[in-house]
């Protein structure tokens, strides 16, 4: 009996499905708006909370104590307060500040302008005094903003074990080329405490050609 050996007929092809689009019904569709609305508060909040800074005054360098602060000596700084009530103790851009601002502490280069660190010229107790000392006895990296000890010796009876002036900061420097007494030493200006002072002025009148020499803390 003869064998059909003929190939097999191929499968029939199932029918193709067309793609149909979701329906609003769909929770594909309502999963993606849900994704988007989040998307969009989301972002909301981080723009709202990018402008939630306020400006505030701050100092360029380092300020000594009992030095006055010119305009150009603040820089504006976008600070974001976690408690509104610290905003109280510093200076906003927005308001006036004082007319005369004195410091009556030392403030860091950076460091925000502290109401605390501002008070009246005449009333922070520290006296602005003059030194003129011999380049030679000055370190050259003092300058204004710098913590100092002045040292006085010399012949004569009112000799003092250690500085005279402790910790004091420097208000400013006028270099020998840049001074008009033409006595080739360096100006400087230091502000210290009313008993300070009057003690350096009576050392100094009491010796016999005093030596000064200024230490600078690091």
């Amino acid at each position: 009996m003869a064998k059909n050996l003929g190939t097999a007929a191929p499968a029939a092809a199932p029918p193709a499905v067309r793609a149909s689009r979701p329906g609003w019904r769909d929770p594909r569709l309502w999963t993606g708006v849900a994704l988007v609305a989040v998307c969009v508060v989301a972002g909301a909040r981080v723009l709202g909370s990018a402008d939630d800074t306020v400006e505030v005054w701050a100092v360029a360098e380092d300020e000594p104590a009992g030095g006055a602060l010119r305009a150009d000596d603040l820089v504006v700084r976008h600070v974001r307060f976690a408690d509104e009530d610290d905003l109280t103790s510093y200076y906003r851009v927005e308001e006036e500040l004082p007319d005369d601002l004195a410091l009556v502490r030392a403030v860091g280069a950076g460091e925000l302008l502290p109401r605390s660190a501002v008070g009246d010229p005449g009333g922070s107790g520290l006296l602005q005094l003059p030194l003129a000392v011999d380049a030679g006895q000055v370190p050259p990296s003092v300058r204004e903003g710098s913590v100092v000890d002045v040292y006085v010796g010399g012949r004569g009876a009112g000799r003092h074990d250690g500085p005279v002036l402790s910790k004091v900061s420097v208000v400013s420097v006028v270099l020998p080329e840049e001074s008009l007494s033409g006595t080739g030493q360096e100006q400087l200006t230091v502000s210290a405490a009313e008993r300070e002072a009057q003690a350096y002025v009576d050392l100094v009148g009491g010796l016999d050609a005093p030596t000064i020499t200024v230490v600078r803390r690091s």
